[in-house]
């Protein structure tokens, strides 16, 4: 953690550390508004994918200088639907631009009351209706205590497994013209984590995946009844995606640290009578999906992202303004102790 910080203060960042009631400190970096790193008490191994580049101080001020994606790593937010904002040639799909206004500037943090705030205000070019979307985007970051403190039939399993975690407020409100005529836009928040794990998505029924780009081979995508699991262990880029309808509001992504293994889950609210923009490029019609799951081994980097998408504001109804909530559960300890956590949490062991 401590090297991190440095090598960002070198390349002429100014990250922050924020820490919770139970010892769980976040490094948090406004150049994007990035959790960039999670740790827990007493422990600086972070639990997220950082970009290699942030490792010595030449190339972290090369990642930042440089004209392409800065994507430095951890969660991040990002706003639907990516086919406005992320493909400003639409209907022409061959570039995809991430917004610098949006994910390469610095925001205005406040601290208080034991959260970190994040602030920015923006305008963004819609492609499809081809107009301004004028917002102001806010994260605020507090407290997750361990959301199985209290459950005394596992305190064996969690003598020795460290947890770390945190609330994430996400708002956005819609300025000037853009609220007097408000566009569907939607929250959604990433996290990226290193590669080569599973991610575990609990669903209500069988559901199968739609996959966005790449290909997947049945090995690595197993649907049952009550679960869609992904192993990210692949060359390329694979992207696929879940509908609202059958998401319960959790996934959560195991992969091995060691003799250890890592678990990280997010926790937060589907509304299927919700407005769910994101599309696929190639049918703009076909609304309805809440998670994503993303594979990429290339030159981008090693990573998994574990993504979410909250109701989108501004969709057959007046509202200028739009708030989500969720949580990052994070634990870390022996293989058999984290299978006992992620069976509780998302109603199934790991790697089976």
């Amino acid at each position: 953690m401590k090297s991190l910080m440095k090598t960002l203060r070198a390349a002429g960042k100014k990250p922050r550390i924020h820490e919770t009631g139970d010892g769980t400190r976040l490094l948090v970096l406004p150049y994007g508004a990035r959790v960039l790193g999670l740790y827990a008490k007493d422990n600086d191994l972070n639990f997220y994918w950082v970009n290699p580049e942030l490792r010595n101080h030449e190339s972290a001020k090369a990642l930042f200088a440089g004209e392409g994606w800065h994507n430095t790593g951890g969660d991040r937010t990002w706003l639907a639907p990516e086919l406005d904002i992320f493909f400003p040639d639409y209907p022409d799909v061959r570039r995809h631009w991430e917004p610098p206004q949006l994910d390469a500037s610095e925001y205005v943090t406040k601290a208080g009351r034991g959260v970190l705030s994040l602030r920015r205000k923006m305008a963004l070019h819609l492609a499809r209706p081809n107009r301004a979307a004028e917002l102001e985007l806010t994260k605020t970051l507090g407290p997750a205590p361990n959301p199985v403190r209290y459950e005394r039939r596992l305190a064996q399993h969690l003598e020795t497994v460290e947890y770390a975690g945190y609330t994430l407020r996400t708002q956005v409100r819609l300025l000037g013209e853009t609220a007097e005529k408000p566009v569907p836009l939607g929250i959604w928040n990433l996290v990226q984590l290193p590669w080569g794990g599973e991610m575990l998505a609990p669903t209500y029924s069988k559901t199968r995946p739609r996959i966005l780009f790449g290909e997947i081979p049945s090995e690595n995508l197993v649907c049952t009844d009550r679960l869609v699991r992904f192993r990210v262990a692949l060359k390329g880029e694979q992207k696929l995606a879940l509908r609202a309808v059958a998401t319960t509001g959790r996934t959560g992504y195991a992969y091995e640290m060691g003799s250890q293994r890592a678990l990280v889950i997010r926790n937060f609210m589907v509304n299927p009578s919700g407005a769910y923009v994101d599309v696929p490029k190639d049918e703009p019609e076909d609304f309805g999906y809440s998670v994503n799951a993303v594979n990429v081994k290339s030159g981008l980097g090693d990573f998994c992202e574990m993504e979410y998408h909250a109701p989108a504001l501004g969709h057959d109804m007046e509202s200028a303004l739009a708030t989500d909530i969720s949580q990052i559960w994070a634990f870390r300890g022996r293989p058999d102790d984290i299978d006992v956590v992620a069976r509780e949490l998302l109603g199934s062991g790991l790697f089976e």
